[in-house]
C-alpha cells in the first residue's frame, strides 16, 4: 500500500498548481486524506485535509486560496493551489488514514513533491 504525488513544479507568483495523490495496493477503506508541506529547516505544516464525508479544514495560510478535493473512485486527493505566493514554496507530502483488506490501520505518507513559486 502506497500513496504516489504528482504535480508540483515551479510557477510565477500569482499562478496555480494542481497536486494529486493516488493511494494504491490492497486498501479496504481511506479516512482523513490529507496535504502538508515542509520547507528545510522547518517543521512540516498542515495545508488542508478532508475527511471520508468530504468535511474540510485548512491553515488559515491557505484558506481561500487552495482547495481540497477527494475521489473515492479512484482513492486519490488533489489540492488545487491558486493565488500561489513565494511562501507557499515547499516540498508537499499527501497523507492518508486507511484501512487495508487485512484491516490493519495505516497511516501513510506520499514520497513528497517540490513546488517552488517564483517572484
Amino acid at each position: 500500500v502506497q500513496l504516489q504525488a504528482s504535480g508540483g513544479g515551479l510557477v510565477q507568483a500569482g499562478g496555480s498548481l494542481r497536486l494529486s495523490c493516488a493511494a494504491s495496493g490492497s486498501i479496504f477503506s481511506i479516512n482523513d486524506m490529507g496535504w502538508y508541506r515542509q520547507i528545510p529547516g522547518k517543521q512540516r505544516e498542515l495545508v488542508a485535509t478532508i475527511t471520508k464525508g468530504g468535511t474540510t479544514h485548512y491553515s488559515e495560510s491557505v484558506k481561500g486560496r487552495f482547495t481540497i478535493s477527494r475521489d473515492h473512485a479512484k482513492d486519490t486527493v488533489y489540492l488545487q493551489m491558486n493565488s500561489l505566493k513565494p511562501e507557499d514554496t515547499a516540498v508537499y507530502y499527501c497523507n492518508a488514514d486507511l484501512v487495508t483488506m487485512a484491516r490493519r490501520y495505516l497511516e501513510l505518507w506520499g514520497q513528497g513533491t517540490q513546488v517552488t513559486v517564483s517572484s
